[in-house]
């Protein structure tokens, strides 16, 4: 128990990580950007301790780190596909031969614009698979165009050159025209709330390839798990499969169970 004797100095020294760093994320809802020398003081700890906080936060996507301190992450902005093409090169491979080796041949499949269904396509459209394939990605109707057996429709919509991509109302008014075996999309995050997006008109065009699919496969990696949300696509009731390269764990594991969605680990020998 506190008593009055208790100096403000030395409650502040008893909170623990998950506290100090909640606070300091509440901090960053008043303004938007914080010191750590500033935070360092407040909890009366030392600039290092701050520092792995913040790395640790920057990390789970709950804060962005920028030099001396951090800022508020911008959920509705997220870096380019080519960008996210290059990191966590090995996972996302994993998972793309994985979800790929999901398609049976005659189906006919949505995909979803993204760096981790992107893989997916370089190795459907070397399996030898003969499906028809209904997207939004250039690159990925580049990729499986080129591939025999494979009939690929690209769908229209404003273009976005960060993503390659179409997005709006002529996309999803396009995409309501199929119906489909299954669609393959990928996500932002992933959360007990459900599939979420940060990419602006990306929501939508996941949502209405769920709708259209008998089956959906969510193509995630693990960093991706518990982040906060921006746009949300769809509850966790909406996926039949989840393609990771690890499984989740806690809550969130709970949640997809109660769910009855299987998780699918992909591994290097798939």
């Amino acid at each position: 128990m506190v008593g009055p004797e208790t100096t403000e100095m030395e409650q502040r020294q008893r909170l623990r990580k998950s506290d100090r760093q909640e606070q300091i994320l509440q901090e960053l809802k008043l303004r938007p950007h914080v010191r750590i020398s500033d935070m360092a003081r407040r909890f009366a700890v030392s600039s290092e301790t701050i520092r792995r906080d913040m790395d640790e936060l920057d990390r789970n996507g709950r804060l962005a780190r920028e030099h001396g301190g951090a800022s508020a992450p911008s959920f509705g902005q997220q870096p380019g596909f080519g960008e996210r093409s290059k990191a966590r090169i090995s996972e996302r491979e994993t998972i793309g031969r994985t979800a790929a080796s999901l398609v049976k041949d005659g189906q006919r499949i949505m995909i979803d614009s993204g760096s981790t269904t992107f893989q997916m396509a370089r190795f459907l459209a070397h399996s030898g698979t003969r499906c028809t394939v209904v997207t939004n990605s250039l690159e990925i109707a580049l990729v499986l165009g080129t591939s025999k057996g494979i009939d690929v429709f690209q769908c229209p919509g404003r273009f976005m050159p960060s993503e390659a991509a179409t997005t709006g109302v002529d996309t999803v008014d396009y995409l309501n025209g199929f119906q489909v075996d299954a669609c393959f999309i990928g996500a932002s995050a992933l959360n007990a709330d459900g599939i979420q997006e940060s990419v602006p008109g990306f929501a939508a065009v996941k949502t209405t390839m769920i709708r259209r699919a008998k089956k959906a496969h969510l193509l995630i990696d693990s960093q991706k798990f518990d982040l906060p949300g921006f746009r949300q696509v769809g509850a966790l009731d909406r996926l039949e499969t989840l393609i990771v390269d690890q499984s989740p764990g806690g809550a969130l594991a709970a949640d997809l169970d109660a769910a009855n969605v299987e998780v699918l680990v992909a591994t290097s020998s798939t």
